[in-house]
């Protein structure tokens, strides 16, 4: 079987400093993805970067798009008939690109291994979804959507990425696509295996301004 062309976007705001494992993480595939493709949506802190990989692909925005818009653009630059978005602070395992790349799926989900000094907080976020493993939290994603989901280039972008509010404190642009490519009749496909590595840490928290208030009290 030919193995699928696959377009890894690194997506980084405020995530310089973390951003050098996700790029290794790529770089040491098993089977390396066709493109990788990294964008800093205008936060200054990723020019480092490509002294040090020089053999991907870069967006450096001098200005902040937000989530929405920069996710758009991205997805409309790709020409390979899969892509994945990854935010700069998580990592794939080493064979995630090797065992994605034999997809028929129009959208391909796996699981996530909860990892970071604020991995315990996902107990509220999503009570009862995940379990302990090998010190970290294992969360089990089959057939249920998340932010780094596969899918097909074509039919993601006669969607594109929107907004939709879910609970009235941030957009999650994600979840717009998924429901509008389900809807468009996408076929779903989920591998049982933890293949991304979800780094949970203060940052993630820092664009919520009410949430780093309630962060100081737990720590």
């Amino acid at each position: 079987m030919l193995s699928n062309m696959i377009t890894v976007v690194i997506a980084s705001y405020k995530y310089g400093h973390l951003a050098a494992h996700c790029i290794e993480s790529l770089l040491s595939q098993t089977l390396a993805p066709t493109r990788i493709l990294f964008v800093d949506d205008g936060a200054h802190d990723c020019s480092h970067l490509p002294g040090l990989y020089p053999d991907i692909e870069y967006i450096l925005r001098p200005h902040n798009l937000g989530t929405v818009d920069n996710f758009h653009d991205l997805l409309m630059r790709v020409d390979t008939e899969y892509v994945l978005f990854i935010g700069a602070d998580n990592w794939l395992r080493s064979d995630a690109i090797e065992l994605l790349s034999g997809a028929s799926a129009d959208i391909v989900t796996y699981d996530i291994v909860v990892t970071g000094e604020l991995k315990e907080e996902i107990h509220d976020r999503v009570p009862g979804e995940t379990r302990p493993h090998q010190g970290d939290l294992y969360w089990d994603r089959a057939g249920k959507h998340h932010g780094s989901m596969m899918y097909r280039t074509s039919l993601g972008q006669k969607v594109g990425y929107k907004m939709r509010y879910v609970d009235g404190i941030h957009p999650q642009e994600d979840w717009n696509l998924w429901d509008k490519m389900r809807e468009q009749g996408a076929s779903v496909a989920s591998l049982d295996e933890g293949l991304l590595f979800y780094r949970r840490h203060r940052e993630n928290f820092l664009k919520y301004d009410h949430l780093v208030d309630v962060l100081d009290e737990q720590i």
